[in-house]
């Protein structure tokens, strides 16, 4: 009977010590690169968030480009376990997964309103899409900011693009591009400013503020305002990993990862406005390096443009290309976003 009490004792003090053990989470960043997203808001919150959520856990954060893996790996590296969380970069894991893309068509989200609203109404689609594919749960997505376009030669229209190359981020607006008679150079982002310089590409598609921390307007002259995409990213978890947590702590989790979305929502959008100052000699100029590029008007041809790329041209071409390894992708778009459009 001792024996067994004995036993029993040594069993529970083996499993409360195991219970003791802090999770360790290896996290997967934005790359340093890529701006002050990065730098002032996603790194300060996993360095911080065991303090901040009272979870049991030890965390390693490293952005992408520090870690040397492509940031087209991001899906990959989440189905591999190498990391267990992943700050995805939409627009380069699509090809790994075009259902993504679904989040931020080229004239989807002209606004960040409408990119909330989209992004709500495809989050489950996307979520149980990378649940069957990369055992991965996605846990929020949040936008970089509307794209706009940064050229060498001085523009004054979306015309003008007609014959340039240039930089863009992924397929869709790649496609769009090549509407307007235009060749699209996909690119990583840290190669893009010496692309410009040498006139390897002569425009780039990318947030002002992102352009700013690169050193972009360094390189070109103009900046077209006008927004084709949001540049959609998130955060997704290794399945295991989250099956490893309990609920208390699964809620605990999301319910940090909520804060963080929310609150990178509204930065994106100050980081907007203050870095369009920024890049064009404006002021004030608070949180970016002051440059003077010339801002070409934004034309109702121009908008017009977008706004219909989406049906015309977005759409289409990406509902084929989905559709072809995401069988009802495009019909479930439909029901979702398209539903509220």
């Amino acid at each position: 009977m001792s024996i067994r009490l004995l036993c029993a004792a040594a069993a529970a003090l083996a499993l409360g010590a195991a219970q003791a053990q802090p999770l360790q989470l290896k996290v997967l960043g934005q790359p340093v690169g890529s701006g002050l997203i990065q730098k002032n808001k996603e790194q300060p919150f996993f360095e911080k968030l065991a303090a901040s959520s009272g979870l049991n856990i030890n965390v390693q954060y490293v952005p992408v480009d520090v870690a040397g893996i492509p940031d087209t790996d991001g899906l990959r590296v989440l189905k591999s376990g190498l990391f267990n969380i992943v700050s995805i970069r939409g627009p380069q894991v699509s090809r790994d997964e075009p259902t993504i893309l679904g989040f931020d068509l080229v004239g989807l989200n002209p606004s960040f309103e409408a990119g909330r609203k989209n992004t709500a109404a495809y989050f489950a689609t996307v979520d149980k899409r990378l649940q069957a594919n990369f055992n991965a749960k996605l846990l929020g997505v949040w936008p970089a900011g509307p794209q706009v376009i940064f050229c060498k030669p001085r523009i004054k229209g979306l015309a003008d693009l007609k014959g340039l190359k240039v930089r863009v981020g992924d397929q869709n607006s790649a496609n769009f591009v090549a509407g307007l008679g235009a060749t699209g150079v996909p690119m990583p982002f840290g190669e893009v400013q010496q692309s410009l310089a040498r006139g390897v590409v002569d425009c780039a598609i990318t947030g002002p503020a992102s352009a700013n921390s690169g050193g972009w307007p360094e390189a070109a002259t103009t900046v077209l305002p006008l927004a084709l995409q949001l540049a959609v990213n998130g955060y997704a978890i290794n399945l295991n990993t989250w099956r490893q947590m309990s609920p208390a702590d699964q809620a605990k989790l999301q319910a940090a990862v909520d804060g963080l979305v929310k609150d990178i929502w509204t930065y994106s959008a100050e980081l907007y406005d203050d870095a369009m100052r920024c890049n064009t000699g404006a002021t004030p100029c608070t949180l970016g390096k002051p440059y003077k590029l010339a801002t070409v008007p934004v034309t109702p041809a121009d908008l017009a443009t977008v706004k219909n790329a989406l049906t015309e041209r977005s759409l289409p071409v990406w509902a084929r290309q989905c559709n072809a390894v995401n069988p009802g992708c495009e019909a479930e778009w439909k029901a979702t976003v398209g539903a509220g459009l």
